[in-house]
């Protein structure tokens, strides 16, 4: 069994470096612990850049002047991973890195202004993951069933495909961030403190999860009629929240040595999944209606399907790449939360005219009660050289959203190409995304664009 074990770990490892793209890449930096390599080591390091040039939201200003537009360069992410399998059961995690710093924004806790520790600079490192888990039934060739449990800062939190995603290798140059619904609210970058369980049955995988959410401490507006209330997150002494997610593989098996989805494989794969999942808190979030307080539960429900294939003739190394999910949010009433990507922008107080409901900068509606239809897709263009130095993968996203708190639905897209120079290793993404600007609830005034440009790199 202990060889069996082995060959699956080495399979699954090298499969993990090749289903990036790179047949050179293997299985990475991995150290063998002991002769045999069943006790070994993995770290992952990688970095994005972000060059942008984006439209401001009406009443904008950047660095204390009016801006209608901006450019800028920054981090969006630079992260840093390590996993041990110190046996063929037990398994830790580790991942920590920074993210979002911008010329403005970013930096470390109470940095602004001049001067050494000024406005942006010298960010703090935080774990992103922090875990251990121990495999109570072994994956193993000829068996169905395989069952791992697990404690700590995690990432199995269960809901969608996008809720788990490796930030690796996105078939867009991002996620559009509400697969992420409590980013940073009652969660810590998308993850949360609990137990989880994963494991397969067959072409079936599962996780599962308990958790305990991050406090939080939001006041509700008092209004009057309770028409008009909405909910925020306040949830105090939280109880403990349930996830899962559950995915039918009909094609090739996907690894799920760790929780982080692959967004594209490029064709060395021939993927079909169907799933769904949810994620259910009960008393997350308070209204006000008359100054008596109501509590409301979080029910989140998603259903997605993944298709990733090689297409043509063998010789032209040609795929696709298909996603698309539906979210069903409840947080409450009328519950909204507008969301901004690295923002450059503030208030400008000097402005008169009709100001975005979102904010300033490239605030836009996120994450509310409602629902959200998204689907990407986008194609690895042919080549005939055998190892090829530039791949080219054209993309598309669109996004419907229908939130409670806005009268109006809309729709957004987002076009882009990749260019791959050694895989999801090295990579160049261009992409031209949209965003609807408010400045009512049912009044929309046209949109906002933004060019980004990403350059990655994963060892």
């Amino acid at each position: 069994m202990k060889k069996i074990f082995f060959i699956a770990a080495v399979l699954l490892l090298s499969l993990k470096g090749f289903s990036q793209g790179s047949i050179d890449y293997g299985s990475g930096m991995k150290f063998n612990l002991n002769e045999d390599g069943s006790k070994y080591m993995r770290f992952i390091a990688w970095n994005q850049i972000w060059f942008r040039s984006s439209q401001m939201n009406p009443g904008t200003m950047i660095g204390n002047e009016a801006a209608t537009t901006g450019t800028d360069i920054g981090n969006r992410r630079l992260r840093f991973l390590a996993y041990s399998q110190l046996s063929k059961r037990y398994m830790i995690v580790t991942h920590f890195g920074i993210n979002n710093q911008t010329f403005t924004n970013g930096g470390a806790a109470g940095t602004s202004g001049t001067g050494g520790y000024g406005a942006g600079k010298k960010p703090g490192l935080f774990f992103h993951d922090a875990w251990n888990e121990y495999a109570l039934v072994l994956p193993e060739k000829d068996k169905k069933f395989s069952l791992s449990l697990g404690g700590g800062l995690h990432y199995y939190m269960g809901l969608s495909r996008a809720t788990m995603a490796s930030t690796l290798n996105f078939l867009t140059i991002d996620a559009p961030i509400f697969n992420w619904p409590l980013i940073e609210n009652s969660d810590q970058f998308a993850r949360q403190m609990g137990l989880f369980a994963k494991g397969k049955y067959g072409k079936l995988e599962y996780r599962l999860s308990y958790n305990k959410p991050y406090a939080t401490n939001l006041v509700p507006t008092n209004v009057t009629a309770a028409d008009n209330a909405v909910a925020v997150d306040n949830s105090g002494n939280t109880k403990w929240s349930k996830a899962g997610y559950f995915e039918y593989q009909f094609l090739d098996q996907e690894a799920n040595l760790l929780p982080y989805k692959v967004g594209s494989y490029l064709g060395t794969k021939k993927v079909f999944n169907i799933g769904a999942g949810f994620y259910t808190a009960p008393d997350a979030t308070k209204s006000s209606v008359n100054s008596t307080i109501s509590k409301h539960n979080i029910n989140l429900f998603a259903a997605d399907v993944f298709l990733d294939l090689p297409v043509g003739k063998k010789e032209n190394k040609m795929a696709v790449t298909g996603y698309s999910v539906f979210y069903d949010y409840d947080f409450g009433p009328n519950y909204l939360r507008n969301v901004a990507i690295m923002n450059i922008g503030s208030v400008d107080p000097n402005f008169t005219g009709n100001r975005a409901l979102a904010g300033p900068g490239n605030a836009q509606a996120t994450i509310g009660s409602g629902n959200i239809w998204y689907t990407q897709a986008g194609i690895l263009l042919p080549s005939r050289v055998d190892k090829p130095k530039i791949r080219v993968q054209p993309f598309g996203a669109f996004t419907y959203k229908n939130f409670d708190a806005l009268d109006k639905s809309s729709t957004q897209f987002d076009l882009g190409t990749n260019f791959f120079l050694d895989g999801q290793h090295a990579k160049i993404t261009a992409q031209y995304s949209t965003r609807p600007v408010y400045t009512t609830p049912s009044s929309i005034s046209g949109s906002k664009g933004e060019f980004v440009v990403q350059l990655q790199i994963y060892l």
